[in-house]
């Protein structure tokens, strides 16, 4: 059947109108999808994407947003534009799991514009986990100033577990962790700093309050007896540490690290090696202390967040988990007497990829990363209410 050139004219733009319909329904739902939780709808969308394996993000005063990738490149991400890496940022040795990996801003960085960054450094006898403290310029396009502050005392070979979460205390002070360094035994030597949580000032000294700053251990350590901490955050309201690591075949545990305690790896735990044979002595132990909950299986769990926001007061004090190995975002319902998990709360699962990290933005929402070769920054809200 023929057309004169006007029908086909017609026809042609028929098409093309609903074409550009299809691709703005596609697009819409790309950018940001609806998904309904326990306690409330959320809206996800993404503000970012193309990043090489994120691993740590942090919102700035000014609604622009600062994320390493484990390769090495600190970026700025505004208005969803990524910037080309910011100069200055330290030499990593980007191997196995290593590379650059969190950053966090100091309390007066509106003023000072200063930050800090975690990530594997190479050394004597291999790699090993370091701190750095710079400042941002003020067009944001180059660190300077730039002094290592931290290097573990122990560097080896091995390429996992360099642990390397950072969160800045009230007082300034710098609280972190490293990994076991896939060497179990480490994290029972107080005198090593791996398989730890450690405290220093923000210009690297030790705080004259660390639990074994008069000897029987490390200065820097605060807590030792951990597997591979990748979450550690400190509730602003209660003050609180909270930190989540890795366990092996199970045994992902929620912890609240507090000063010279021992949290038992690998004497207990309450997963199994990859073997399948049984670690430690079982699940408890003298002078050892008590996750406040686990996972088994694994869940793989990357950063976490206590959430205090005014977007989700239903989430208000909770713990906000990332995972990796079933992709998803992890919420524990804590009690705000007893601190004790009351619930979990799966979302997300298998919809964005591998989480590695989550923070809460100014105005209460929620941002995650995801460990990706085409990573991305996505950002969770409230749905507005509809009549």
């Amino acid at each position: 059947m023929s057309h004169t050139p006007v029908q086909t004219g017609r026809i042609i733009a028929v098409i093309c109108f609903t074409m550009a319909f299809m691709i703005t329904v596609i697009g819409s739902v790309v950018a940001r999808d609806t998904i309904a939780t326990q306690e409330v709808p959320i809206d996800v969308e993404v503000l970012a994407s193309g990043l090489d394996h994120p691993w740590g993000i942090e919102p700035l005063p000014d609604g622009a947003m600062l994320v390493t990738e484990r390769s090495g490149a600190l970026r700025l991400v505004r208005d969803g534009e990524v910037s080309p890496p910011i100069s200055g940022v330290p030499e990593v040795a980007a191997r196995g799991q290593g590379g650059l990996l969190d950053i966090a801003l100091a309390n007066d960085f509106a003023t000072s514009r200063i930050i800090f960054l975690s990530y594997s450094a190479r050394g004597d006898n291999g790699m090993g986990t370091a701190i750095a403290r710079a400042r941002l310029s003020d067009d944001a396009t180059a660190l300077t100033d730039v002094q290592e502050i931290f290097r573990m005392n122990r560097f080896t070979d091995t390429r996992q577990h360099f642990g390397s979460r950072i969160a800045v205390a009230g007082d300034g002070n710098l609280f972190f962790t490293i990994g076991d360094r896939g060497q179990g035994t480490r994290a029972q030597d107080p005198n090593d700093h791996a398989g730890s949580v450690l405290r220093i000032a923000a210009d690297g000294s030790i705080p004259a309050d660390n639990p074994f700053v008069d000897g029987g251990g490390a200065p820097e350590i605060w807590s030792t007896g951990h597997r591979n901490p990748q979450g550690l955050d400190i509730d602003p309201k209660t003050g609180v540490l909270y930190a989540v690591e890795h366990g092996a075949r199970g045994g992902d545990e929620v912890n609240v690290p507090e000063a010279g305690r021992n949290y038992g790896w690998p004497v207990i735990a309450y997963g199994r090696h990859y073997s399948g044979a049984e670690i430690g002595v079982g699940t408890a132990a003298d002078g050892m202390e008590q996750p406040i909950h686990y996972w088994d299986p694994s869940i793989a769990p990357g950063g976490m967040a206590v959430y205090r926001g005014a977007m989700f007061p239903e989430w208000d004090g909770d713990l906000l988990v990332a995972a990796l190995k079933f992709q998803l975002l992890v919420r524990l319902d804590l009690d705000s007497e007893t601190g004790e998990v009351l619930a979990e709360e799966r979302m997300l699962k298998g919809d964005y990829g591998r989480i590695r990290d989550v923070r809460i933005a100014p105005d209460g929402a929620v941002l995650l990363v995801t460990d990706d070769d085409n990573g991305a920054i996505l950002r969770v809200s409230r749905t507005p209410a509809t009549d």
